[in-house]
């Protein structure tokens, strides 16, 4: 007797975007409701399926970016974050997720598209809290690219991305408070960021502030690897039991 013929399983892939911006200086990510079912009505990370067999899965990334928010991603940090391939995690099949991360400065209000009836900036906090329940594994999805952020800018230039062109040293710190979630000494912020050769240089005239000097304006340098690192605070035991946070 032959052996059936072998078929290969099938398997769907689909693209999610971690985007993140800062909103009064919140860290925030962008979230759309769902329109369709499974989940309908749930918050999830905008994403979608592969629209055709030869579409590279940067591509769909970048398209899902276009048609889920209206937002292009010629100024937007894209990078891919992790791929979600647990048996269950969608309800429709075997479902594979190619996640990515995505920052920028300032991004507008989002407009929904395709699949999506809603879509807005929601306090990262929120979604780490488990306060917001999210569809599918989403939130793991949102964990694992706000620790990729929090880790990325203690090494990298990666917070400058959340700047615009032109930004203050005060600005920047605001960066790594919001991402890091704690505050920290503005002098000895000030001392570690000059030490790194490179990482920022200065931009020309500086920018008015009420009842004092203008602050001096900066842009991102060419150095992208920081050394030495701007090392993110350990929250003391202490801290950690009451929820207060550490300088």
């Amino acid at each position: 007797m032959e052996a059936d013929a072998w078929s290969p399983p099938s398997v769907l892939l689909t693209v999610d975007l971690v985007i993140l911006t800062l909103r009064e200086g919140r860290l925030c990510v962008l979230l759309v409701e769902r329109g369709e079912d499974p989940f309908r009505g749930m918050p999830a990370l905008p994403g979608g399926f592969l629209s055709h067999d030869c579409e590279e899965i940067l591509d769909a990334a970048h398209r899902e970016l276009s048609e889920e928010t209206a937002l292009t991603a010629g100024y937007v940090h894209l990078e891919q974050l992790a791929t979600y391939g647990a048996a269950g995690r969608d309800p429709r099949g075997r479902v594979v997720s190619v996640a990515h991360l995505a920052i920028a400065p300032g991004l507008p209000e989002p407009v929904a598209g395709t699949d999506a009836s809603d879509a807005a900036w929601i306090p990262a906090e929120s979604v780490l809290s488990g306060a917001l329940e999210l569809a599918f594994d989403h939130r793991r999805i949102v964990t694992d690219g706000i620790e990729r952020a929090r880790t990325k800018i203690e090494s990298s230039a990666l917070a400058t991305a959340f700047c615009g062109e032109l930004f203050t040293i005060a600005e920047l710190q605001q960066v790594y408070e919001a991402v890091w979630g704690t505050e920290l000494d503005t002098r000895n912020f000030y001392r570690k960021v000059q030490a790194v050769e490179g990482f920022i240089v200065p931009a020309g005239s500086g920018r008015k502030t009420t009842g004092g000097r203008p602050a001096r304006l900066y842009r991102a340098g060419p150095t992208t690897v920081l050394f030495p690192p701007l090392s993110r605070p350990v929250p003391t035991a202490a801290e950690e039991d009451t929820g207060e946070k550490g300088n």
